[in-house]
């Protein structure tokens, strides 16, 4: 028997009773969990990605010459150094057909410091957004920021310069986060303070690409504005999701636009 608010029940019946309830959904579309996996994945899987990058002392400042490390970092274009053992190395980079990069550098970072900053702020804005945009439209958010940021930096970075972090993504959240207040009526205050800091710190500061931030920010406003003014109050509606995966697919269409650009001209 299974205690229950009004005494005992079989388990049979529990699960009966549990085949009637409907699966709650989430404010503009998907499905809503109590628990937010899509957050605490992506943060599992970018402290994975320190310590496959990273060895000895390198963990407070990174390790750019970790081989790991070198081979999924964003580098536009390909060049050629000597290692510390002297032989001469050949650097791959996107525009030697290496997209791969734009990805996986938005899972890469300089150090714990530089991960604990971009993680703390994950976590911060990631269980809302994901309860409110449901699983896939949040990893999409997150994943197209991350890659717009990539894309930006790819277009008008140095050509041979390394550059890596989830900062991009996780403007792209402060950028969701933004449209996502405004459309709900919240008070926003707090949220545009911290865009406007991050980004004073991001032009004023060297050693860090504002163009990632800019371009994170740019995609994950974009895309929350696309999720919450979809057509039809209805999460569950085919209407909506159209509207929305059409508004996504645009989104990466001007990311890649920009790529291919990119390389063209590097090529």
């Amino acid at each position: 028997m299974r205690e229950a608010s009004v005494g005992f029940q079989c388990p049979d019946c529990v699960k009966a009773g549990g085949k009637t309830l409907r699966s709650v959904k989430a404010a503009y579309g998907g499905r809503a969990r109590s628990v937010p996996y899509v957050t605490y994945t992506l943060i599992a899987i970018n402290v994975i990605m320190l310590v496959a990058t990273t060895s000895g002392s390198g963990i407070l400042n990174g390790d750019v010459n970790n081989a790991v490390f070198r081979k999924l970092a964003l580098v536009p274009h390909g060049y050629s150094y000597t290692d510390a053992n002297g032989a001469q190395v050949v650097q791959h980079g996107v525009a030697d057909g290496q997209y791969y990069r734009l990805l996986t550098s938005t899972f890469l970072h300089f150090g714990i410091i530089h991960l604990a900053l971009n993680m703390v702020a994950l976590y911060m804005l990631g269980p809302a957004l994901e309860q409110a945009f449901g699983q896939l439209r949040f990893a999409a958010t997150y994943l197209l920021s991350g890659l717009g940021g990539a894309a930006l930096s790819y277009a008008f970075g140095p050509q041979y310069e390394l550059a890596a972090g989830a900062s991009g993504a996780v403007f792209g959240l402060f950028g969701a986060w933004y449209v996502f207040g405004r459309k709900r009526n919240l008070d926003v205050t707090s949220i545009t303070t911290t865009i406007a800091l991050n980004l004073f710190l991001s032009f004023s500061l060297s050693g860090i690409d504002w163009r990632g931030h800019v371009g994170g920010l740019v995609t994950g406003a974009a895309l929350s504005w696309v999720i919450v003014t979809a057509p039809n109050s209805k999460p569950d509606s085919l209407q909506r999701s159209g509207y929305q995966a059409a508004g996504g697919v645009v989104v990466a269409l001007v990311i890649a636009a920009m790529v291919a650009a990119r390389t063209a001209q590097l090529s």
